[in-house]
């Protein structure tokens, strides 16, 4: 009894802080992906690619986005493979689908995606088979070789809005995925409130607009992530987003100025099909 009421003098004498509750625990960050960070480090990997790393984040991107080695995932519009030579051989045990856009034979696209191609079927033991959609770019329809876990499209939504296809492709999105899978977008994301004109023209999007899309297309809004901001991007330059790099369209005296502010602002959105 005496210890007793030591006790309850002793926490009459604390002050009143003391007694606030403790603040909830923070969410522990997603453990590193070693089976990824052994496909980053890769010998396959370029060097120019490689260092696009500080700005691209693609540890943390595909993380946040939910990708694992085996499921399906569709990348849209691949380009020159930025992503692919990383998401070809991570998802080995599941399938890599590459949606390329069907252009004219003679297109600096089409010399793109041959390349792609070539490259990996060169390198099968580190790239596995990847499997190669082509679809009409003004009517996208898409096929997967199992149910679609993941659509993921890097930094071409503004190309889309400007072409005025983007409802279509979002409806085309919403239509390969499984129920409970997820779409990831990646963009140049420009100032809350600018106009649609503007946007064009730019190529910055605002987040409100991909999100308006996608929702209408069917999608929830599940998380944003500022893995890919970079807040030193004034996003008012004079050729656009594309006055940085890696386009870097501007007079060679401002290359300095530029280079110093890198690659664009860009938005990270994660959508669910219900």
């Amino acid at each position: 009894m005496r210890q007793y009421a030591l006790t309850i003098a002793l926490l009459l004498t604390l002050p009143a802080s003391a007694w606030a509750q403790s603040p909830a625990p923070q969410a522990a960050a997603p453990q590193t992906d070693a089976a990824l960070t052994a496909v980053l480090n890769a010998p396959a990997r370029s060097a120019q690619n490689r260092a696009r790393d500080a700005y691209r984040h693609p540890q943390q991107t595909l993380q946040f986005f939910g990708i694992t080695p085996t499921q399906t995932v569709i990348e849209i519009s691949p380009g020159g493979g930025w992503y692919s030579e990383i998401l070809a051989p991570y998802l080995r045990q599941g399938h890599y689908v590459g949606a390329l856009p069907k252009v004219r034979p003679d297109s600096p696209y089409q010399r793109m995606h041959t390349e792609l191609q070539n490259k990996m079927a060169d390198n099968p033991a580190h790239f596995g088979v990847p499997f190669w959609q082509d679809y009409d770019p003004r009517n996208p329809v898409l096929d997967t070789p199992a149910p679609a876990d993941a659509v993921l499209t890097f930094r071409n939504v503004h190309n889309w809005v400007a072409a005025g296809t983007a409802d279509a492709y979002f409806k085309a999105f919403f239509d390969v995925l499984k129920p409970g899978g997820v779409l990831g977008v990646v963009d140049h994301r420009a100032k809350p409130g600018t106009d649609l004109e503007t946007m064009k023209k730019t190529g910055y999007l605002t987040e409100d607009l991909v999100i308006e899309y996608a929702t209408r297309a069917g999608f929830r809004l599940d998380a944003k992530s500022e893995i890919n901001a970079n807040p030193k991007d004034s996003t008012d330059h004079p050729n656009g987003v594309w006055t940085l790099p890696p386009t870097a369209k501007h007079d060679a005296r401002d290359a300095e100025k530029y280079r110093a502010i890198g690659e664009s602002d860009r938005m990270t959105l994660r959508f669910v099909k219900p």
